[in-house]
């Protein structure tokens, strides 16, 4: 009996060992821990036993980590034995998931095998997470036994769309700060950055068919202070925009994270600053704009012109050009019709095509933008306003104002991805307002992001198909510095990355709490800074 509890004690201490070793997020499929470990040594190998140039880049990713943390570089080698001992061997397996992969660490070797780059790409992640958190550092380490836990895991992703957003229309942050944020998507197995690129405060592109937009759409006279109304201002000139080098810059950094940048061009609404450039495609083309200085939303919208369409389709050609994606956002949210309504035009326009009303003009536009787009062999994402007047045949929606968006879409056999306000928006305060800097409102704590599901249950089997992601939004009136960004943005997005990855199955909150005492570590050896408060 002593023997057989001194066995039993002995298979706790090891499995509760074993959890505190297996650190990872998002939380993997199927984690199984063993016993042992595998140690990196100066004359460890890095194999790469398949041909594809994805599997290569990754390898090389490793390679790079570990010559930096270590000291010594291991040689990336290519191979088609799987028994190379005292290695990392990159294996193609193509009966796995696109985006899945499974990952072997023995004492002897470590085996990872993926059908795709981005397989492999999420398994070095994982691996990664693995060894000591002094691998995050971007100073060399010293004294320190560079382990992996014996463990088999195998993984893929539950949402095939993972995004994080970024509002760069009301403050504008450095391509370095962009890189840095890419950078964390990908550490968090997240493939989409959506990049919302113009607001009535500032359009954040250069077109070079429009010099203007650059030239006075991308600068307003001063910003507001304080909260938006305040009628205080810092009387001060704020300005950027990102040149088209610097735009494919981005995008090749982000595509050799496997992350996938998607434009934002906002229309018919939130154009207050294209006005103030080109008033010729506005209701009161006569009219004196000015790009916005405080925030909220504004009458100045588009106007449906002929001229109107070429502009935004002579736009999007080039924004098609430096934007492999697939996806293309429109925007289409938050706009007043009260110009539509007193135009003489815009109303001859609803009685010539029998739309309505002003929701069906506004149907009529966004069709207008998701056939040209269509034509190009991309996709149209807008905000679930696009849903009003009726929706655009090609159309994916992002609800936002609740789930009722995303429902309706699926309902029409349209995808949807879920980014409802109220729970993935991290521009809310996170702790009591009273201790926080100034946020835009609301209450978003880590817990509350966590336990999001994304997937409606009124929704059939065959219609929750169609609910394809969930994304967290970043809007930036409150902030201003890429710090106050990482404060509000982490470590709500490693929540977010659980909810998009994992299963709902295997969720729990309070495991998920005590790896992120682990990951926490992580993000301040990457010199992030985030707020504490759930460490307390």
């Amino acid at each position: 009996m002593k023997k057989l509890l001194t066995l039993i004690c002995a298979c706790v201490v090891f499995m509760s060992s074993a959890q505190n070793q297996y650190n990872i997020v998002p939380l993997p499929q199927t984690v199984t821990p063993q016993k042992g470990q595998f140690v990196v040594k100066g004359n460890t190998s890095i194999v790469v036993s398949t041909n594809d140039p994805a599997f290569k880049q990754v390898a090389s990713m490793l390679a790079d980590q570990l010559g930096a943390a270590i000291g010594t570089t291991p040689k990336v080698v290519s191979s088609n034995s799987k028994a190379v001992s005292n290695s990392i061997q990159f294996v193609k397996n193509d009966q796995l998931a696109e985006e899945g992969y499974t990952l072997n660490v023995s004492s002897k070797q470590v085996s990872i095998a993926a059908s795709t780059g981005k397989g492999a790409f999420y398994a070095l992640q994982s691996l990664l997470q693995l060894l000591p958190n002094q691998i995050f550092s971007k100073e060399k380490s010293t004294g320190i036994t560079w382990s992996v836990p014996n463990c088999s895991i195998a993984d893929a992703p539950r949402y095939s769309y993972r995004g994080l957003h970024l509002d760069v229309g009301r403050h504008f942050f450095p391509v370095s700060f962009i890189k840095k944020y890419i950078d964390l998507i990908a550490l968090h197995k997240l493939n989409n950055f959506h990049w919302h690129l113009t607001e009535d405060q500032g359009w954040r592109i250069e077109i070079k068919r429009y010099p203007k937009l650059a030239e006075i759409a991308s600068k307003r006279a001063q910003t507001v202070v304080g909260r938006a109304y305040s009628k205080k201002f810092d009387g001060k000139p704020y300005g950027g925009y990102y040149t088209q080098d610097e735009v494919k810059e981005v995008v090749a950094y982000a595509k050799a994270k496997f992350v996938n940048v998607i434009p934002e061009i906002e229309m018919p609404g939130h154009s207050q600053a294209v006005l103030a450039a080109y008033p010729e495609f506005g209701c009161n083309p006569d009219k004196i704009y000015q790009t916005a200085t405080d925030w909220g939303v504004y009458e100045d919208v588009l106007c449906p012109r002929e001229e109107t369409f070429q502009f935004l389709e002579n736009v999007l050609t080039e924004v098609m050009e430096l934007f492999p994606s697939e996806y293309i956002h429109i925007g289409g949210d938050e706009c007043p019709k009260k110009q539509w309504k007193e135009s003489r035009f815009c109303q001859e326009i609803i009685k010539r095509e029998n739309l309505g009303d002003e929701h069906g003009l506004q149907s009529y536009f966004i069709r207008r933008i998701d056939k040209f787009i269509t034509s190009k062999g991309r996709k149209m994402i807008g905000w679930d306003e696009i849903l009003e007047g009726g929706l655009s045949p090609n159309a994916i929606v992002m609800s936002w104002r609740g789930t009722e968006g995303g429902i309706a879409a699926a309902k029409e056999n349209h995808d949807a991805i879920m980014t409802p306000g109220g729970y993935v928006y991290l521009d809310h305060y996170q702790a009591d307002p009273k201790t926080e800097p100034l946020a835009i409102g609301g209450f978003t704590t880590l817990e509350k992001i966590y336990s999001y599901e994304p997937t409606p249950t009124e929704l059939s089997p065959e219609q929750q198909k169609h609910i394809i992601g969930v994304q967290a939004n970043v809007w930036t009136e409150y902030m201003q510095t890429s710090d106050y960004v990482e404060y509000m943005v982490f470590p709500r997005a490693s929540a977010l990355s659980e909810v998009a990855w994992t299963k709902k199955e295997l969720k729990d909150y309070s495991k998920f709490s005590e790896r992120m005492k682990v990951h926490a570590d992580r993000l301040e050896k990457l010199h992030v800074n985030f707020f504490k408060g759930f460490l307390k």
